[in-house]
């Protein structure tokens, strides 16, 4: 019995021995982690090597050429470099034909960028469920996206045409000709082309977001016996905010570039409900008028800023909303 209690005291001694011997080298390790900084600084270093091309392409690319604007909105013209203050936007605001192009963008965007929203969420819920054809529901919507810019407009004159056939199939019901592209109703005409353009893309984004939804959520709702509409408003909706957010700002950037298949198919100069900020800014620009041009394009640049913002601010209240549920 003494020699096992004998061999019990050495084991236990061995432990404490072992156990003193890491205590000390995690002590004397601790004062020299700072050794490890340099270590990090450079693999910084190496990060930041990685990102210097793409910095100098933004610099030289993007903030080079808005630097420049600026400069042109503050002078009185590219020689002379005289000061003018904000005379060019005071200029530019009171003048007739830019107040004229920004109501009838804003007026475009109001109407528009709903539209392909809601319509886009609607087709994302209706192909959600398991309908016949789906697949080739989903693959017509995004057949817009493959047809080149050329072919879209040249298909949308022959509709909308005077002898077109949109005015053939309303003469079979007894409506007079409409010169669609000539009228108050040309902004019809766009807004069309705008959302069957956008619509498909917009409703992939939404089906993407229907099928992240928890199912736990769901099967709550299920339990509470709760019917389409209320899973929907109450648990769907609060999930997709984040996606319809960025729907809405999408489909807000496309619709300040509609102004290409506008000059496609009506010029310079066309009808005055499609004359909008970007035939006001080409004018001025094939008549050399620099300042007018740098006004307007930052008086544009500042509504864009302040509704993206607007729109983030939404997302983050939402998102956070959802987040803490």
């Amino acid at each position: 019995m003494k020699a096992i209690g004998k061999l019990n005291d050495l084991l236990s001694a061995n432990a404490r021995q072992k156990t003193a011997k890491i205590n000390s080298k995690n002590h004397t390790k601790s004062p020299s982690q700072p050794k490890y900084l340099p270590v990090r600084l450079k693999d910084m270093a190496i990060s930041f090597l990685f990102i210097v091309p793409s910095l100098i392409g933004v610099v030289l690319f993007f903030g080079a050429p808005f630097a420049v604007v600026v400069f042109y909105s503050l002078v009185d013209n590219p020689t002379k470099c005289n000061f003018v203050g904000t005379l060019n936007f005071t200029r530019v605001m009171d003048n007739s034909a830019f107040q004229k192009a920004a109501l009838h963008t804003i007026e475009f965007s109001a109407i528009a960028v709903p539209l392909a929203v809601v319509l886009s969420l609607l087709l994302a819920i209706v192909l959600e469920n398991k309908i016949p054809g789906r697949s080739a529901f989903r693959s017509m919507f995004l057949s817009p996206m493959m047809v080149p810019i050329a072919s879209i407009v040249l298909i949308w004159q022959v509709l909308f045409h005077y002898n077109g056939l949109v005015n053939q199939v309303m003469g079979v019901f007894g409506a007079d000709k409409i010169d669609w592209l000539k009228s108050d109703q040309a902004h019809i005409v766009i807004i069309a082309l705008f959302l069957w353009k956008n619509l498909g893309y917009n409703m992939i984004l939404f089906m993407a977001a229907l099928s992240s939804v928890p199912e736990d959520q769901l099967e709550v709702a299920r339990l509470e016996n709760a019917n389409a509409w209320q899973t929907f408003w109450y648990v769907k909706l609060r999930y997709l905010s984040s996606t319809i957010v960025f729907v809405a700002l999408m489909s807000l950037i496309n619709s300040f570039k509609v102004f290409r298949e506008i000059y496609l198919m009506t010029g310079d100069y066309p009808y005055d409900t499609l004359y909008i900020l970007q035939h006001y800014m080409n004018n001025k620009f094939r008549n050399l008028d620099y300042q007018d041009l740098s006004a307007a394009a930052i008086l544009m640049s500042v509504i864009m800023v302040i509704l993206v913002a607007a729109l983030f601010a939404i997302e983050e209240r939402f998102g956070k909303d959802v987040e803490n549920s």
